[in-house]
């Protein structure tokens, strides 16, 4: 049997048995992760968009889990629980497959603990990751229509009282984006580097099972 190469791609005669279903915010951290592990998996991107109606996260990672369980290969889901309010745990029971820990992506990239005691030192937070940042425009302004209505703002955010960007990744140019996020809101921007070491080993937990 041909031993998997132990770091950088995959091993291209290894077939590729298992299926990572992704939020689209972490979908290109997961790719990393599984070429740098040298994981032979496939990744599945949904949309970051449907974080805007989480009520429709779980019908779509259902149609994914169910397309790559007909392939014949395993399955993990790169969610957390990410609004759906159960759906996706009640998704994962039906199908034998596991997600993410936490609520929310926050909770993968940061620790629930940190995550908690950020909301509990100051309610009114919003947080921004390194995906958020640089889709700002189109996943937030556009989306909310904010782009051409500018007067709706407050009704959005008005009860915000600071940013906290979770970075993963920084770069100059995220860290401009985020003053000029920033200055949108008009509140101060506490920067916490988190990189992607933890979504690393939960994920390392979920794909390592099942390879």
């Amino acid at each position: 049997m041909a031993e998997r190469p132990r770091g950088g791609l995959p091993d291209a005669r290894a077939p590729v048995s298992t299926e990572v279903v992704a939020c689209g915010a972490l979908a290109g951290h997961v790719r990393d992760i599984a070429a740098r592990r040298g994981w032979p998996v496939a990744v599945r991107s949904l949309p970051a968009l449907l974080h805007n109606r989480p009520q429709k996260i779980t019908e779509s990672a259902e149609r994914a889990v169910v397309c790559a369980l007909r392939s014949g290969r395993a399955v993990a889901l790169a969610y957390a629980d990410c609004g759906s309010y159960g759906g996706l745990d009640d998704l994962c029971a039906r199908y034998r497959v596991r997600r993410l820990p936490g609520l929310h992506c926050y909770d993968v990239l940061a620790g629930p603990e940190r995550v908690a005691a950020m909301f509990a030192a100051e309610p009114g937070t919003y947080v921004l990751t390194d995906f958020l940042l640089r889709s700002f425009g189109r996943a937030v302004l556009a989306e909310l229509g904010l782009d051409t209505h500018p007067e709706l703002w407050p009704d959005y955010f008005g009860h915000y009282r600071r940013l906290v960007w979770l970075a993963q990744q920084p770069t100059p140019a995220l860290a401009e984006q985020a003053e000029r996020v920033a200055a949108m809101f008009g509140l101060p921007l506490t920067r916490v580097e988190v990189g992607v070491s933890r979504l690393e080993q939960e994920l390392a937990r979920l794909v390592e099972g099942i390879l």
